[in-house]
C-alpha cells in the first residue's frame, strides 16, 4: 500500500526521512556516502576517470618536494572536481528523475554543473602548473 505524503511528516513538522541522530546516524550516513560514491564510481565514467588522475598525482604531491601547505593545495584542488563532479552527477540525476524530455531549463542546469566541473579543472591545472610542475623541475635538477 502506497502511503501518502502526510504520513511521511513528523509530528515536529520535520520528514519522516531525516535522522533523528543519535549513534546510528553515523553509520547510516557513513554507510550512504560508501553506496552513493560506489553507484557513482559504477555508473559515472567522468567519476571513474577523475579517480584515476587522483590515484596518479595524489601519490606525486605526497613525494613531491614541496611544503605542507602546498602538498594541501596539490591534493585538495583534486578532492574538489571528485565533490563537484559528485555534485554536478546528482543534480542531473535529479533532472533526469523529474523528465528525461528536452527541456530548456533542464539542459541549462545540466550545463550550469558541467561548467562547475570545468572550473575545477582550471583549478586543478592552475594548482599543479604553479605548484607541482616547479617541484618537479627541481626534481630533475
Amino acid at each position: 500500500m502506497k502511503k501518502t505524503q502526510g504520513e511521511f511528516v513528523r509530528a515536529d513538522g520535520e520528514s519522516g526521512f531525516k535522522s533523528l541522530g543519535g549513534p546510528s546516524r553515523l553509520f547510516n550516513a557513513l554507510k550512504y556516502s560508501w553506496n552513493g560514491l560506489c553507484e557513482a564510481i559504477r555508473v559515472e565514467a567522468a567519476i571513474r576517470q577523475e579517480l584515476l588522475l587522483c590515484a596518479l598525482l595524489i601519490p606525486l604531491a605526497c613525494w613531491l618536494p614541496v611544503t605542507p601547505v602546498e602538498r594541501v593545495l596539490l591534493i585538495a584542488s583534486l578532492l574538489l572536481v571528485l565533490i563537484v563532479e559528485l555534485l554536478n552527477s546528482a543534480l542531473e540525476a535529479v533532472v533526469d528523475r523529474i523528465s528525461l524530455e528536452t527541456h530548456d531549463m533542464s539542459r541549462r542546469a545540466k550545463d550550469f554543473g558541467s561548467a562547475a566541473v570545468l572550473l575545477c579543472l582550471v583549478l586543478v591545472a592552475l594548482v599543479w602548473v604553479s605548484l607541482g610542475v616547479p617541484a618537479m623541475i627541481q626534481l630533475v635538477q
